[in-house]
């Protein structure tokens, strides 16, 4: 087993107490059986609500709404299996006592990869989705750091599906700590070395820390996998932002994102953490278009995700050219290019090379 697993896991800002992980999961994992036995014992009338709903509004719905009810009764079935298969895990071997700490965390990474793939597969096939994609080859090995484009919750299986998980790499994800009310993600994603972080806390060296120990002991079967804008876009979101990088002074950053119109302006601490502690890894970045329907349950709801065409493009940089100085500026620069290409996949003109505009300026 390779040493990418010897990585204690969680890696949070906070720790938190035993009793307070086994309290929240104590409504949890008896919740979400609860709320899947409800609603398997109830999904032929909540499907015939639907396609009564989907008849009312027309042939133009193309049964979005049955199509979310029956991906909602699928995912509450990944669900229950993961939290069954964690919970039966952690009996058997005692925690991983009986089997040993790497074969235990290899046993939960292979859950992790049987749950994200088997979710994205779901919602291919329930919303006829396409799913198309270029330089695939590119992160067949570690040690990386995948920055990944983030567009709704709908994609945040995305990159392991289709970019790690054929190829076995373990990731250890920067998640935001409010996942944890996820069962399945509570008990195996602490069980591996990942990072739950709170947003808009007064932690923040302490977030940082913890997102960069996940750096430690990269190797060829290991990335560490984060979303460098945090959130998912939205134009108030990204005004703040830029609005943020003017009041701290980063004015050159703040002129490169005021063109931004499909992304975020990459957050720097947790990124430029990463870039620092990896050692010499690669940065792999991961664009994508094809979620944009499902920013929203809303969205969703009305047919969002339905025969849309997933377009992603993996692209490597050796960790011999990124620069040691001003890699604000270089993370910038790969992020307008991700801005670029996500509107050129959208059929919207691209806005000018604005790299340039970050180098000429005076500090």
């Amino acid at each position: 087993m390779s040493a990418s697993l010897n990585v204690s896991a969680p890696r949070d800002a906070a720790p938190e107490p035993w009793l307070s992980v086994w309290a929240r999961r104590a409504l949890t994992i008896p919740g979400y059986f609860a709320v899947a036995a409800i609603s398997w014992a109830g999904l032929p009338a909540w499907l015939a609500f639907a396609l009564l709903a989907d008849l009312a509004a027309g042939r133009a719905s193309r049964l979005a709404r049955s199509r979310t009810v029956l991906m909602f009764a699928l995912y509450l079935a990944c669900e229950v299996i993961g939290i069954a298969a964690a919970l039966g895990l952690g009996l058997v071997t005692g925690g991983g006592r009986a089997i040993g700490a790497r074969r235990y965390l290899a046993a939960n990474a292979a859950i992790q990869r049987w749950w994200t793939s088997a979710l994205f597969s779901a919602a291919v096939r329930v919303f006829s989705m396409k799913v198309e994609a270029e330089g695939l080859e590119l992160a067949r090995r570690g040690p990386c750091l995948f920055f990944v484009r983030h567009t709704s919750t709908a994609d945040t299986v995305l990159t392991a599906a289709i970019v790690t998980n054929p190829n076995r790499l373990v990731l250890r994800y920067v998640l935001k700590r409010e996942l944890l009310w996820d069962p399945c993600l509570d008990l195996v994603g602490r069980r591996l070395p990942n990072a739950f972080v709170s947003r808009g806390t007064s932690r923040g060296s302490d977030e940082v820390r913890a997102v960069s120990g996940l750096a430690e002991g990269l190797d060829a079967t290991s990335a560490v996998l984060i979303y460098p804008e945090g959130t998912r876009f939205s134009e108030p979101k990204r005004a703040r932002a830029v609005a943020a990088l003017k009041a701290r002074g980063q004015h050159a950053l703040a002129a490169q994102a005021e063109h931004f119109r499909h992304v975020l302006p990459p957050n720097l601490g947790g990124p430029l953490a990463l870039l620092d502690r990896s050692g010499g890894a690669d940065v792999v970045f991961v664009e994508h278009t094809g979620f944009e329907g499902a920013a929203s349950l809303a969205s969703l709801w009305r047919g969002g995700l339905i025969g849309r065409t997933v377009r992603v493009r993996v692209r490597r940089f050796p960790s011999g050219e990124i620069p040691r100085e001003d890699r604000e500026g270089w993370l910038f620069a790969r992020w307008a290019e991700v801005e670029d290409w996500v509107a050129g996949q959208l059929g919207e003109r691209a806005e000018p090379p604005r790299a340039a505009a970050v180098e000429r300026e005076e500090p």
